[in-house]
């Protein structure tokens, strides 16, 4: 039932509310946990819609280190010092609308490619699959 921790408390139906409340009784760690995983979610769904508003975004994120220090979990405490380093890229990703999933989804199914690529004997070979898979037309490499 650990899929009842990752969604938000307003999409569980009532037999999922049930057993989170069951496992919550159970721990005030675990309770405490849960608390700063909704806290989280609830600042990055306002940071989305907020997003041009950076001042009131960071205030909020600086809110939301403070309630995790005042949680004493250790393990979420190093989770903030994570945010912190990645902090001014995090705030970056709520003004500007750029990703580059597009490109890490290329980058992956490369490698996927070259680890299947032991019967390539050519470099030139190889370089066209890549091209070929990823649909560039014009190569300028024969294949046969």
């Amino acid at each position: 039932m650990k899929h009842v921790f990752h969604k938000s408390s307003t999409k569980l139906n009532e037999k999922e509310r049930w057993h989170l409340q069951r496992y919550l009784e159970m721990s005030k760690e675990l309770r405490r946990a849960y608390e700063l995983k909704e806290a989280y979610q609830a600042w990055f769904s306002h940071a989305k819609e907020k997003g041009t508003q950076m001042r009131e975004v960071k205030e909020e994120l600086h809110e939301f280190y403070e309630l995790v220090r005042r949680s004493e979990i250790p393990e979420m405490n190093k989770a903030i010092k994570t945010l912190q380093n990645w902090q001014t890229e995090i705030l970056n990703s709520f003004i500007y609308s750029y990703s580059n999933g597009f490109l890490e989804g290329i980058n992956n199914s490369t490698k996927v490619l070259k680890r299947n690529a032991f019967g390539f004997r050519s470099f030139d070979r190889f370089r066209a699959k890549i091209l070929l898979t990823h649909q560039y037309k014009g190569i300028g490499v024969h294949i046969g």
